[in-house]
């Protein structure tokens, strides 16, 4: 399970900040649909980032990880 960690930054306001472990951290828009418009982001200043539930990008089209793993049923 990708572990996908949602962010708020003042210097990308009306943007979101992700960090995916397979794809580092990426930027998109604050708007429906916003994740088909990521892209990667580069020198982040930690002091600017607040780290916020990936549900509420949910809109966006960003797919939060469940938080409890399904396990397939054994026969």
């Amino acid at each position: 399970m990708k572990m996908i960690k949602l962010y708020t930054s003042r210097e990308h306001p009306g943007h979101w900040i992700v960090y995916i472990p397979e794809a580092g951290w990426l930027s998109f828009p604050n708007r429906e649909n916003g994740w088909t418009e990521r892209k990667p982001v580069r020198g982040l200043d930690p002091l600017h980032l607040r780290q916020v539930p990936a549900h509420m990008a949910a809109r966006t089209g960003l797919q939060a990880p469940q938080s409890h793993p399904e396990f397939q049923k054994v026969a």
